[in-house]
């Protein structure tokens, strides 16, 4: 027996870390989590650290860049080229011999450009001026995941009753999932009210006919959630909402138990224990 929780509403991937990314009617899950998420990214040469929209006075216009893949990354061999759109609406490749000196003059200081994860990748973090925060108006220094360039979980998914509750509290914010950069959205039932994420630790969700993921914990909330990106504005709010209401954590993480494709309409249920 499984309980249905909802529908898969989006499908989001990052291929660039701290870049936009792209929305996709479907995907394939394995190990690592999506299939080419957040495979690539930028790195400061002088400290080796990840570059990363956690900390926005070093890295301020991260989010004016996306990237995308030419191709269905499922359809190709190995790992195939992604295309970076500069500020500028230029386009690039990651192939491309160009990229690290564009990157470097767009951004305004040296960048590298990284094609595979290090072995023990650090990122700096800024804490903003936010009562209830852990740290404030400070920056620290913060581990990722052995070989990848994931913050915490390989995947990240959220709930619409989540941001439904937090625009309920805070009807001024734009609660729009591209804040919260989420792999993967659930459409729940309108009567799933709250935080139903912070209620599933441990279980094993369900998504379509092959995917199952465990949830491993909720995902605690960082500046990244205040910055402009597309057509939002800042807004400090986001995330002074989600601590006042629900300690700064929007959404879960899981690990994958089993892979396969996820399509957009998917139903989502849990396994029974």
């Amino acid at each position: 027996m499984s309980a249905s929780i909802g529908t898969l509403a989006a499908i989001h991937r990052y291929p660039v870390k701290s870049m936009r990314g792209e929305d996709l009617p479907a995907v394939q899950i394995g190990d690592r989590g999506l299939l080419g998420d957040r495979v690539f990214s930028l790195a400061d040469p002088a400290s080796g650290k990840i570059a990363s929209a956690k900390n926005p006075s070093k890295w301020p216009t991260l989010f004016s860049f996306r990237a995308t893949f030419r191709q269905p990354r499922e359809a190709a061999g190995g790992r195939p080229p992604a295309e970076i759109t500069f500020p500028d609406g230029s386009v690039l490749s990651t192939e491309d011999p160009a990229l690290e000196s564009r990157l470097s003059s767009a951004l305004g200081k040296p960048v590298r450009f990284l094609s595979g994860a290090p072995a023990a990748g650090i990122l700096e973090e800024y804490w903003p001026d936010i009562e209830g925060l852990a740290r404030r108006d400070a920056v620290t220094d913060e581990s990722m995941p052995p070989q990848t360039f994931f913050d915490c979980g390989a995947i990240h998914f959220l709930t619409t009753a989540t941001l439904d509750t937090l625009r309920g509290h805070y009807a001024e914010g734009r609660f729009e999932t591209q804040r919260f950069r989420p792999n993967l959205v659930i459409q729940t039932a309108p009567g799933l009210k709250g935080f139903p994420e912070n209620d599933w630790n441990d279980r094993v969700l369900a998504i379509g006919d092959e995917v199952k993921l465990k949830v491993t914990g909720p995902c605690g909330r960082c500046v990244m959630t205040t910055l402009a990106q597309g057509d939002l504005p800042k807004d400090a709010g986001i995330l002074k909402t989600a601590v006042a209401h629900n300690q700064a954590r929007v959404g879960a993480y899981a690990s994958v138990v089993q892979g396969g494709i996820v399509r957009r309409g998917d139903t989502a249920r849990f396994e029974s224990s």
